[in-house]
């Protein structure tokens, strides 16, 4: 009987967790596209509600901070964008890490930069809210023909 409540209780906290862990991963989700669409909407206010001031991020093109990340947000011209394969994960109680795919459909200086892009955020707790400090995508590179 104390085996049979012991493992039922292990159960019963494990379903909470992975509860509370997709509760997290959601909301971890809907703040990152939050960004996106503010970055696809050149919306400076709404990019800063989810972006903290010191942001860092690492591109191909090079090493951005707010100024700079505000400043490509004007060289683009994002017609779409789509997130798939979102993983986040809790580092601590108040830094999340997420990893996914998004496919861009648009330009860059006006160039076509569409296609679909390997990305990773780092998320802090500030001031009561998730803020993205970090960020990084790189464009998939076209699959190799074999032989």
């Amino acid at each position: 009987m104390k085996k049979l409540m012991i493992y039922t209780m292990t159960a019963l906290f494990a379903t909470i967790a992975v509860s509370i862990a997709a509760q997290d991963k959601d909301a971890m989700m809907a703040k990152e596209k939050a960004a996106w669409q503010a970055f696809k909407d050149k919306n400076a206010a709404d990019f800063k509600k989810v972006v903290a001031p010191d942001f860092l991020g690492v591109y191909a093109e090079g090493i951005s901070d707010m100024k700079k990340e505000l400043d490509d947000m004007q060289k683009w011209d994002m017609k779409s964008f789509a997130i798939s394969d979102y993983t986040a994960v809790a580092s601590g109680a108040d830094t999340m890490m997420s990893t996914y795919k998004v496919t861009i459909e648009g330009t860059y200086d006006g160039k076509d930069a569409s296609g679909t892009y390997n990305a990773g955020s780092v998320w802090k707790m500030k001031k009561g809210g998730w803020q993205a400090i970090f960020h990084t995508n790189v464009k998939e590179a076209a699959a190799k023909p074999v032989g």
